[in-house]
């Protein structure tokens, strides 16, 4: 029977080798898939990983349907036995409806990586439709860290270095662009109380220099 599964976590966490590395177990065991990302850091059409591997992909756009493009993959005489949806945090509710559907009327395993909530500490619309409807939500056990060293449970968006809590949800930022208008959009990962005060790496740092400022913690 097939499966709607939800790998979650963090940024820095390994979810998108983690899916690259499912799709190469797959595939090296003869069966075919379909990978999907959207919004990679990349660029368009691409899975990657911060480890510096990377596999084309299929863009998910608004308008995709996954339920017609993967129909229309078999229908032309293709083969489809599992997807790997990275980046699933980005898909609307309906695409996940449409991914439970593939995996439920076409027995074909769904895969999906993605984190739970934005840099407002808001669940995405695609990942709480996920936890809906997944058959099984995984954690991932890569613990990502804090600059604290203790572990990273929140997303937070830096501009030149410092948290920002309002903007677009969907801002692609890390990376290095030298002709990108500033500030410089970043991100980074932050454990609970560090992202209550909006306290990152770089103000931490700064603040260890000046003699003038307290301790943080």
């Amino acid at each position: 029977m097939a499966e709607l599964v939800f790998y979650s976590g963090t940024m820095d966490s390994g979810k998108s080798t983690l899916a690259l590395q499912l799709d190469h177990n797959h595939r090296a065991r003869g069966r075919v898939g379909r990978i999907y990302s959207s919004h990679d850091r990349a660029g368009e059409a691409v899975l990657s990983s911060r480890l510096g591997l990377a596999t084309p992909a299929i863009e998910v756009t608004g308008e995709l349907d996954f339920w017609a493009d993967v129909v229309g993959e078999l229908t032309g005489g293709g083969r489809v036995d599992y997807l790997v949806c990275d980046e699933a945090q980005f898909y609307t509710s309906e695409q996940v409806d449409q991914l439970a559907k593939v995996a439920d009327e076409l027995s074909i395993d769904v895969f999906c990586f993605g984190i739970l909530t934005d840099f407002r500490t808001r669940l995405f619309p695609g990942s709480l439709r996920l936890v809906e409807l997944a058959d099984r939500v995984l954690t991932l056990q890569v613990e990502a860290l804090c600059w604290c060293g203790s572990r990273a449970t929140h997303n937070a968006r830096t501009a030149d270095g410092e948290m920002v809590t309002e903007g677009e949800v969907i801002v692609v930022g890390d990376v290095e662009d030298p002709d990108r208008p500033t500030p410089q959009i970043g991100y980074e990962v932050l454990c609970r109380r560090h992202h209550r005060k909006r306290m990152t790496a770089a103000r931490a740092q700064a603040g260890a220099l000046s003699p003038d400022v307290l301790p943080f913690d």
